[in-house]
């Protein structure tokens, strides 16, 4: 799929055969409650690929160059990083996402540097990995499985806005996000969805951990690519296909 010609700006929606127009695929977490997916739209187009990818894999290529050396690889993968929030700013487009990349860079940099270990530049991903499957799991076992509130959340459009107007209101802001529980059909939809983001999780733990504390660097930061975008833009699509909505089929 090709890349929007600005990737921070919606294409422009197309008209359905009875001139409604067409909503766009969202990006992120928001295309679960869209109509439509694209991949390349959820993960913000080419442009957005190279700003989740370009820091790794400039600290990969870096290190494995230079090694023993850890300062070159941290020095560029911090640069490469800046150089994308720059880009960002000259062309006065939003920078949440490149400002995202830059923190969590910074967070391994700091570790790595501060222990002088070079593979703690990912033990800040791992342990957010692992978090992340410790509070699915939990959802599930406790049945309020998380995907569950987060799809009925971004149906509902529960904004901080929209959530203060209701609360203004004296209406119940969070009450789509716990009618669903109630129905058997949306909590096996959901407890089905949050297992694939369980796999997510723990398929990365169980690849990187070893390699981990095993010191390998290059084969680390090439799962770290790989098991990255990828993964998490196909777990997005599953994801999106079990909780879909079915389309209503227009009267004849």
């Amino acid at each position: 799929m090709s890349e929007p010609a600005r990737p921070d700006v919606p294409p422009q929606s197309e008209q359905q055969p009875d001139g409604a127009p067409a909503q766009a695929p969202a990006r992120g977490m928001r295309a679960l409650a869209g109509e439509e997916f694209s991949a390349a739209q959820a993960i913000g187009g080419v442009r957005g690929l190279v700003e989740a990818v370009l820091p790794g894999l400039v600290f990969v290529v870096a290190f494995v160059i230079s090694t023993p050396n850890l300062v070159i690889p941290l020095v560029a993968s911090v640069v490469s990083a800046l150089v994308l929030v720059v880009a960002r700013l000259v062309q006065r487009t939003p920078v949440t996402q490149a400002l995202g990349g830059l923190l969590g860079i910074a967070i391994g940099v700091v570790w790595a540097w501060t222990s002088g270990e070079a593979e703690n530049y990912y033990a800040g991903g791992l342990l957010l990995n692992a978090g992340y499957l410790v509070v699915l799991l939990g959802s599930i076992l406790i049945r309020r499985p998380a995907v569950g509130y987060v799809v009925e959340a971004l149906r509902a459009g529960l904004t901080p806005e929209a959530v203060k107007a209701q609360a203004e209101a004296g209406a119940s802001p969070f009450a789509a996000l716990t009618g669903w529980r109630d129905d058997p059909a949306k909590m096996r939809t959901y407890g089905q969805a949050t297992w694939l983001w369980v796999g997510l999780f723990a398929l990365r733990l169980a690849v990187k951990t070893p390699l981990y504390f095993a010191g390998d660097i290059a084969w680390l930061g090439t799962f770290h690519l790989l098991l990255g975008v990828p993964l998490w833009a196909l777990v997005l699509y599953l994801t999106w296909y079990v909780v879909r909505r079915p389309k209503v089929q227009a009267p004849a």
